[in-house]
């Protein structure tokens, strides 16, 4: 069973896919949007690589604040998770994405990441974060 991984941001969602048996996760792409709003076509892409990988299920990062409070990007992540359940008939599970975007930022560094290169991977990474962390907790 495949699971896919999602960071959703305000105009990049960085995509995930675990491996068939569920316990690594693999970066696969960056999906990019003029307006943060203008979700069709991130919802269509999404939809294409649900298809072509097999998943079964999506763990969507919940950026909560790190007092533990939703605040406006973690609703609007809510809102987003509504909006797959209905489109893909998956089941969306939130997964407390706190610091990964943090985390993402230091592997980059540490593996002499350039910094004007660092945007061109941290979403990906982040969503790699996001499905090892709830792959972690499946085994």
């Amino acid at each position: 069973m495949r699971i896919m991984g999602l960071d959703f941001g305000s105009k990049t969602v960085g995509v995930a896919i675990s491996d068939p048996l569920s316990i690594t996760a693999q970066g696969i792409e960056i999906i990019r949007r003029e307006t943060e709003n203008k979700l069709r076509r991130t919802c269509a892409r999404i939809e294409e690589l649900i298809k072509e990988y097999g998943v079964e299920s999506i763990v969507l990062g919940f950026p909560k604040n790190m007092n533990n409070t939703v605040g406006d990007r973690a609703q609007k992540s809510l809102e987003f998770a509504e909006m797959l359940k209905r489109r893909t008939g998956l089941p969306v599970i939130m997964w407390d994405e706190r610091l990964t975007t943090v985390e993402a930022e230091r592997a980059l560094i540490e593996g002499n990441v350039r910094r004007e290169d660092r945007k061109e991977h941290i979403d990906r990474l982040a969503a790699v974060l996001i499905l090892q962390g709830y792959l972690n907790t499946l085994h």
